[in-house]
């Protein structure tokens, strides 16, 4: 099972996955699973260092590139490809991806979704609209990719409470510690039941 984690930032999330899947590996599983590549939109991504620090092989797709299967396609089918995690991906996934890879692309959002999703919803945007709203909980969601901007079917989310005094800052971390804890595992139990079913 190869996967490739798209990436736009400091690249904690794909870290952690790569690390997972490194050190967690069941040697007698028929169907181990490999980060075979990291994917990002900008040059400056500190997660092509992390990737690259770790072994794994790393490709610039520019978001204007991404707009064109000619550009991506050919990539993925090169590092045999089957499926994708964006973690922390800022542009929206192009129809022809979504459509080449069905039910194989899942997205980190950092709200419970339907809550504070959708265009200009991301990282402390996310955050900042959570503690506008006065929430008394925030979370994180893991969902597959549709052609809506965070509108696919939700896989899991897991919360955590927040009181008045929280900042933005404290929002954001409290977050971060849910993605640091469960994305690994969602991502793994979504790669057995997609490829074992």
């Amino acid at each position: 099972m190869n996967i490739a984690i798209f990436v736009s930032g400091s690249g904690t999330n794909c870290e952690n996955l790569i690390r997972h899947f490194q050190t967690h590996q069941n040697a007698a599983s028929s169907n181990p699973v490999t980060v075979k590549l990291v994917v990002s939109n900008r040059p400056d991504a500190y997660a092509l260092v992390r990737a690259q620090k770790l072994g794994i092989p790393t490709v610039l797709i520019t978001k204007q590139e991404l707009g064109t299967p000619a550009n991506v396609l050919p990539v993925m089918q090169q590092y045999d490809i089957q499926f994708i995690v964006l973690a922390g991906f800022l542009p929206l996934i192009p129809d022809y991806l979504i459509q080449a890879y069905p039910r194989r692309i899942i997205n980190l959002h950092p709200a419970l979704l339907p809550k504070f999703g959708g265009k200009g919803m991301w990282g402390h945007h996310v955050h900042e609209a959570v503690k506008a709203a006065g929430e008394t909980e925030t979370g994180m969601t893991v969902h597959y990719v549709s052609p809506v901007c965070d509108g696919g079917e939700i896989i899991a989310q897991f919360r955590t409470s927040l009181s008045p005094d929280d900042t933005v800052e404290t929002i954001a971390e409290k977050e971060h510690q849910l993605e640091m804890q469960y994305f690994p595992a969602v991502v793994e139990q979504v790669l057995r039941e997609t490829f074992n079913s």
